[in-house]
């Protein structure tokens, strides 16, 4: 179980980082990048710098400007739902700790 629990959560952030790259891959040129990073509450001399870097859209991705603006929270409200949270859900039988089992013993 604990093995299951680690890789969600290796998926979860290589998924995490593949969304933000679709998204600034999808803002396309430097002035709706610089638009949409100031309407995620980034100051205006960074969103412009960050704008217009040479760097590739996985490295943005990565980078502590678009991990600072488009976080969890705003994934979860767009209706991203993390694979661990979801396997938490679906799956309670497998979260309890064993000693709270019934034993059965056999006869």
């Amino acid at each position: 179980m604990a093995s299951i629990i680690g890789k969600l959560g290796t998926i979860d952030s290589w998924i995490r980082n593949r969304l933000r790259y679709c998204i600034w891959t999808d803002w396309k040129k430097p002035e709706r990048k610089r638009i949409n990073l100031m309407r995620l509450g980034v100051d205006q001399n960074h969103a412009y710098s960050w704008s217009r870097t040479r760097k590739g859209g996985w490295a943005i991705a990565q980078s502590p400007i678009l991990t600072t603006t488009i976080t969890l929270a705003r994934l979860a409200k767009q209706g991203y739902e993390s694979l661990l949270e979801h396997y938490l859900k679906v799956a309670p039988q497998f979260n309890e700790p064993l000693y709270t089992r019934t034993v059965r013993t056999v006869v």
